[in-house]
């Protein structure tokens, strides 16, 4: 199903169709895409481990209610998955409790990387959540991690520091936008 569109992409869900579970793998399980993540299950490792990643994305989801989601951003050229974009309320300290605090962010193919798609679908869930009354998005982005952070500043975040309010109390470097 497709979430929104942009000029060079299609925001969908993920599927369990192969092709879309071949893509999670080979993204996830790169050390250059997950070495700023603080996720005991990756780097992916085999097959199941990138079906068992779509239903935990599709029951987490579900979970967020209306409007928010870990999306396939896939090109409109090809058709090649770039990678994922999400727009989802943040946990908290205790991870198994959601804030009101709404994180758009970005993880993208290393084949991807360098041409503008991960802006390119930040901006649009950022529309998105402003369309639908979000007052202010937050980007959260591991120290070190250079160029997320230069998306963010991209996308017109302001840095507001180093905060702790989020992911089980983990210190991440925190962009803010507030809805015009």
């Amino acid at each position: 199903m497709t979430i929104y569109e942009t000029e060079r992409l299609v925001v969908r869900d993920w599927t369990l169709e192969p092709e879309d579970l071949a893509r999670v793998l080979d993204m996830y399980s790169r050390p250059e895409v997950v070495r700023f993540f603080n996720v005991p299950h990756l780097p992916l490792r085999d097959p199941a481990g990138a079906a068992e990643t779509v239903r935990r994305w599709h029951a987490r989801t579900a979970r967020f209610g209306a409007g928010y989601g870990i999306w396939a951003v896939q090109r409109r050229d090809d058709g090649v998955v770039a990678g994922t974009v999400l727009l989802k309320p943040m946990p908290g300290p205790d991870e198994r409790e959601l804030t009101d605090d709404i994180e758009v962010g970005w993880h993208l193919h290393p084949d991807s990387w360098g041409q503008g798609y991960a802006t390119e679908a930040g901006r649009g869930a950022v529309r998105r959540a402003f369309a639908a009354g979000v007052p202010e998005i937050y980007a959260v982005v591991a120290p070190g991690n250079e160029a997320s952070m230069s998306v963010a500043r991209r996308l017109g975040m302001t840095p507001i520091g180093r905060r702790t309010d989020w992911y089980g109390g983990e210190e991440l470097e925190t962009f803010r936008l507030v809805r015009p």
